[in-house]
């Protein structure tokens, strides 16, 4: 992810937006991700694109003003004006096929990809028209040339233009190799902001990003978590088994959790026994949301204070501030991270379950370039040198287009001054911004597997909580049913009330036979 800040403007863009130029908000739960040195990877990013930029500006200066210079009487400059021309076609068909970075990114998919649907022949357009684009270009100033036209301009300036970008991408690939490899990254300090604002948002960030607790907006739920996978939810009567004990302490919340928590443990344990699965890695924690209140530096995120709210929240089911207990897994190298979240109350001799699962989809696969530029070496100058002069008008585009959208997000952010803004929840996620939209087909088998393995234990702990208190199980048993989706499905249930998972119907009935 912090490879992606130098790929991916539009990335990078998100991840400052959410992070700096909304100071108000506190930051999404982290899953698996360190958001600090993302952020301080954006900066710097930024601050590189604004330097090759500055440089293509005085580049660009000289060419039009020596392009006027030389020019016939009256007649203005035409071979700048083309090549300004050239680098906009190119940024523009690269913004088009989804590769609106600067540098480096190269989607070899987007071919393959724009021969699918009803606009096939534009789409197959975009990716061969930037370097047909180019390549016109040149023919023509050497054609110009051969004709006896003094164009020497429109050769020298273009070769210079490529330049920044050569230098550009030296820098980067020297980031990539030294700091962010894979056995670079494990070795090197954490990165961290150099300005003391962005100090500040990296000591709020640590406060936040991995505390028991989280601020949330009412209308933006479970921000952090990735998208819901079938969340359901049912409320079962408490009815007493026929000559059951009176129960020795009350029948509550805390009570299911302690005795749903001990077989989720149990699960992680034997997948360690047993085999390499990444249940094995299997995490429980308790987990509570608070609703938007005060100023971000005036929240709590002590041990004391989480552990307060934590005790006095498991039993209360609440609407502003919900427990749950969150049962995390991060499958295929943390790049699919299943989150199960589970919330018990037993008011009004009812028993209340939701369960809300979640996942987080891999991150792009066009970040993984880190791994193919930090192989290459510092030996690689000449055929990086090309590819300078290959993406030279497009990468110049577009570090000039991150420039002045970083000019307007500064102006915004000093004209909003966020850290005297409303209070405000999350709005987005990291970790969920670099995600896909989609995730492959044995994935979404092992996340079927896994959501189903940890429901059932869930609902082991509930009938067991049952069991244990002298309420009747019989219809608990009989009516929860594991479907193929991953969902429970509940029949009929004495004075129960139903919610089932995604696309699937059910209803409340009288009769025994359920509906």
């Amino acid at each position: 992810m912090c490879a992606g800040t130098y790929l991916d403007i539009e990335f990078r863009r998100r991840v400052i937006e959410e992070l700096v130029e909304h100071e108000e908000r506190p930051i999404a739960p982290s899953l698996g991700v360190d958001v600090v040195p993302v952020l301080t990877h954006a900066l710097r990013a930024r601050k590189q694109d604004a330097m090759t930029a500055l440089l293509l500006l005085v580049l660009w200066g000289a060419f039009i003003g020596v392009d006027f210079g030389t020019a016939p009487e009256g007649t203005p400059p035409i071979w700048s004006a083309l090549y300004a021309v050239v680098c906009f076609i190119q940024w523009s068909a690269h913004a088009a096929a989804g590769r609106g970075a600067a540098v480096y990114v190269v989607d070899k998919r987007t071919l393959r990809e724009a021969l699918k649907g009803q606009k096939a022949p534009l789409r197959a357009l975009i990716p061969v028209l930037p370097p047909v684009v180019a390549l016109a270009y040149w023919i023509f100033v050497f054609y110009a040339l051969s004709e006896g036209a003094d164009n020497w301009v429109a050769i020298i300036f273009p070769l210079a233009l490529v330049l920044p970008v050569w230098l550009h991408r030296a820098r980067v690939a020297a980031v990539m190799r030294a700091e962010l490899s894979r056995s670079a990254f494990a070795r090197v300090p954490r990165a961290v902001p150099d300005t003391r604002h962005h100090r500040r948002i990296a000591q709020a960030i640590d406060r936040e990003q991995y505390a028991g607790l989280t601020i949330y907006d009412a209308f933006r739920p479970f921000i952090g978590m990735g998208r819901p996978y079938e969340p359901w939810s049912f409320a079962l009567e408490l009815k007493r088994r026929d000559g059951a004990e009176p129960a020795l302490a009350p029948f509550t919340g805390r009570t299911v959790v302690e005795l749903v928590r001990p077989r989720l443990e149990a699960l992680r344990e034997a997948a360690a026994a047993t085999s390499r699965d990444r249940l094995k890695d299997l995490e429980i924690e308790e987990f509570v949301y608070l609703p938007v209140g005060p100023q971000r530096p005036r929240i709590d995120y002590g041990d004391s204070t989480v552990l307060r709210h934590l005790a006095e929240s498991v039993d209360e089911g609440g609407e502003a501030r919900r427990y749950f207990l969150r049962v995390r897994i991060g499958a295929w190298d943390e790049q699919v991270v299943v989150s199960v979240l589970v919330r018990v109350h037993t008011q009004g001799g009812m028993l209340v379950l939701e369960v809300v699962p979640h996942i987080l989809t891999p991150i792009k696969p066009e970040f993984r370039a880190v791994d193919v530029i930090a192989a290459r070496g510092e030996d690689d100058l000449l055929r990086d040198g090309v590819r300078a002069l290959l993406s030279g008008p497009a990468a110049g585009f577009a570090a000039a287009v991150s420039t002045v959208r970083s000019g307007i997000s500064g102006f915004r952010t000093w004209l909003a001054d966020p850290r005297r803004a409303v209070p405000d929840g999350p709005a987005g996620s990291v970790r969920e911004m670099a995600g896909t939209l989609s995730v492959s087909l044995f994935q979404e088998m092992d996340i079927s597997r896994y959501v189903k393995t940890v429901q059932d234990r869930i609902a082991s702990g509930v009938r067991d909580a049952l069991r244990s208190q002298g309420f009747e199980t019989d219809q608990f048993e009989q009516q929860i049913v594991q479907i193929s989706e991953g969902g429970v499905y509940i029949g009929s249930m004495s004075g129960g009330a139903v919610a089932a998972g995604a696309g699937a119907q059910a209803k409340n009935s009288a009769k025994s036979g359920g509906s």
